[in-house]
């Protein structure tokens, strides 16, 4: 028995070590992206980007928390417009500020994750006329922490918040085309 439990620690630390290995071994940053065709021009578009306190018509992650408080500061829109939050566990804690603005295409912005997790990011979208379509794409990319890459081990950090770019792009989609 106590041959066989030795075998048992040595398989889980093992196993452990493995999973520590391979975290180590990921890449140092991420990015995740994705992308949609809206039926309207960018001038339209681009004041619900710009704007912060629009991302409430179209955000995905706006109805996870219905008692969520937002803080609004700096400019109105543009560079040096800035959006606090604090909320559930769903939406945490943190803080978004406009570093760079180039209206009707891009908007870049600085992502602070205070809660549940610290993560400091960036956020990109464009906005690009393409036909009688805009294409616009929602990036986000950053540093990937030891912690950051270990989790990624076990859930797809490209997946989960890809759906909630696409989630949110869709509902951009439908404000924009009304």
């Amino acid at each position: 028995m106590r041959k066989f439990l030795t075998i048992v620690v040595a398989v889980v630390l093992a196993s452990i070590a493995a999973i520590l290995i391979y975290a180590a071994t990921r890449p140092d940053s991420f990015r995740v992206e994705r992308s949609a065709s809206l039926n309207a021009p960018p001038e339209k578009i681009f004041p619900y980007i710009d704007g912060l306190k629009r991302w409430t018509e179209w955000s995905p992650y706006e109805g996870r928390d219905p008692a969520m408080k937002r803080t609004y500061s700096g400019a109105e829109s543009g560079k040096g417009a800035v959006y606090e939050w604090d909320g559930n566990d769903q939406v945490g804690k943190g803080r978004m500020e406009i570093v760079d603005s180039t209206p009707p295409h891009r908007v870049v912005i600085k992502l602070d994750f205070l809660k549940p997790f610290e993560g400091h990011n960036m956020a990109e979208l464009t906005v690009e006329p393409k036909g009688g379509q805009t294409i616009v794409t929602w990036a986000m990319y950053g540093p990937s922490t030891f912690m950051t890459k270990l989790v990624g081990t076990f859930m797809d950090m490209d997946d989960m918040i890809g759906r909630d770019f696409a989630a949110g792009l869709a509902k951009l989609k439908t404000v924009v085309e009304k």
